[in-house]
């Protein structure tokens, strides 16, 4: 507990100590600037469903990874243009409850993996600099395409996949804050992701198991991005 703290101290004493000098004075001036940004996903996805069911379907969330670029365009003195190409990487499990109409155990668990080029275009407000920190909130629009989409298989569902399209478009909110030191500048920031068509491939059959009773599928996500500039 005692290191802990101690830990806790010196992170916050070394905050305090740049908090003191302005770093990168002139960094937010440029007209242009390029980063880089990893960090963590977490991808849900909204069912609505043709019939109110008896058990709903079960998606287990899993954490994947985020990886790309940033490009940063300077349009007014709070306001920027962005564009974050980034490959994004998850794993959601689905589990049907309701279980009168399989056959056997194992076709109630399907599994959506994703292997997402992610292509999102986002207007940054930046409050005005305190120091060495700026807080901001970022808003925008964003496709993507999933590498490892199951659309174009001509098996059904019950070959054991869950077939979702291969793009999609979303609308994109959230915040950060633009931390200064010596030599380069750091923003952790919290996005969430609200997808604006239905990713949903349903099987021939109306009946299907899988997808008979499912009348749209979106997704809903939650970005945890760490970037360096």
């Amino acid at each position: 507990m005692m290191f802990k703290l101690k830990i806790f101290c010196f992170l916050l004493s070394s905050i305090i100590s740049y908090s003191q000098i302005e770093n990168l004075q002139n960094f937010d001036k440029q007209t242009v600037h390029f980063g880089y940004y990893l960090g963590s996903n977490q991808y849900n996805f909204k069912l609505d469903y043709k019939e109110n069911p008896s058990k709903r379907i079960l998606i287990n969330q899993q954490i994947g990874l985020n990886v790309g670029l940033i490009g940063d365009l300077r349009l007014k003195k709070n306001l920027n243009l962005r564009f974050e190409p980034g490959l994004y990487t998850n794993k959601s499990n689905i589990v049907f409850y309701e279980r009168s109409k399989f056959t056997q155990n194992s076709d109630t668990l399907r599994s959506i993996k994703s292997t997402y080029i992610h292509l999102p275009l986002l207007l940054k407000y930046s409050a005005n600099r305190y120091k060495n920190i700026r807080p901001y909130i970022t808003g925008g629009i964003s496709t993507s395409f999933n590498l490892s989409s199951d659309q174009n298989k001509p098996e059904d569902n019950s070959n054991g996949f869950f077939r979702t399209k291969t793009n999609n478009v979303y609308y994109e909110m959230g915040l950060g804050i633009d931390i200064y030191f010596q030599n380069f500048k750091f923003s952790p920031s919290l996005r969430g992701l609200f997808s604006l068509k239905n990713e949903l491939v349903p099987d021939e059959d109306p009946n299907s198991p899988w997808t008979g009773n499912i009348k749209k599928m979106s997704t809903r996500g939650v970005f945890l991005n760490f970037s360096f500039h």
